[in-house]
């Protein structure tokens, strides 16, 4: 089992950052890939950006603002957000997928606010 606990979000104005974390435990696989996902108010929950062993990969929408990273040591995914948009309020949930059964674990969601 795996469980995923997500933090650092909060209310920031346009053009500010934050940094969300996620700590992952149970059975974790470094090779599996992490990522952030979001979910704005009447809208489908959408990829942010992932990580794998070997690549990262963004939504066009945040590339040049978002950088994601992880520390394999401590089983932890970040993501730093820089430029920060109204349009990026939403809650945003951290994601594990182990390759081998297919199945994806969520966290419980970070709400991120961004206004003025």
């Amino acid at each position: 089992q795996v469980q995923l606990v997500e933090s650092g979000g909060g209310l920031v104005q346009p053009g500010g950052s934050l940094r969300l974390s996620c700590a992952a435990s149970g059975s974790i696989g470094s090779f599996n890939p992490m990522g952030w996902y979001r979910q704005a108010p009447e809208k489908e929950r959408e990829l942010v950006a992932s990580i794998s062993s070997v690549t990262t990969n963004y939504a066009d929408s945040v590339k040049g603002r978002f950088t994601i990273s992880r520390d394999n040591v401590k089983n932890s995914v970040f993501l730093q957000m820089n430029g920060l948009k109204p349009e990026d309020t939403a809650v945003y949930y951290c994601n594990y997928r182990d390759i081998v059964s297919g199945r994806g674990y969520w966290g419980s969601g970070t709400l991120v606010t961004v206004s003025s």
